[in-house]
């Protein structure tokens, strides 16, 4: 069920079964399949063209184009379930080491309007290179994508 929790509340209470467990949580849109293979086909000309891993430069993508944030971890934890991370300084805290790392939001978390920016972006890079890129109506989709976001 999709809809506000005005909506969906009533709902969801005459539906309760007891030994039934739920999750609830807010719905992000996500990017479509079309836009995914697209991105990913013009990630592989990219790499070809410049003679690079499809995945270092994918990372590089991600650096220049998506979401981020900022972690602090102490020195001696390991970083677990985090892909794309760059340590940008330490600090020490009541005789404790942190490390402060930029994480990358991965291209499969990003909600439509994200990854309309992280697809934008690699098109430019591509029009830089010489490769051909979406069709004009494709291009036309992803401005509006962006458009619309930012009224």
């Amino acid at each position: 069920m999709i809809g506000t929790i005005k909506t969906l509340l009533p709902k969801m209470l005459s539906m309760i079964e007891d030994k039934k467990i739920y999750v609830l949580k807010e719905y992000k849109e996500q990017r479509n399949k079309k836009q995914n293979s697209k991105y990913w086909k013009l990630l592989g000309k990219l790499a070809m063209k410049l003679n690079i891993g499809v995945e270092e430069l994918h990372f590089q993508m991600l650096k220049d184009y998506s979401q981020r944030y900022q972690v602090c971890i102490p020195e001696e934890q390991k970083i677990r379930g985090i892909d794309y991370y760059e340590k940008k300084s330490s600090f020490t805290k009541n005789n404790i080491l942190f490390n402060v790392y930029i994480v990358y939001v991965p291209s499969h978390e990003l909600n439509t309007y994200e990854f309309a920016l992280l697809l934008n972006g690699l098109c430019e890079e591509c029009r830089q290179q010489g490769i051909e890129t979406l069709s004009p109506n494709e291009l036309l989709g992803l401005e509006n994508i962006i458009k619309n976001h930012q009224m």
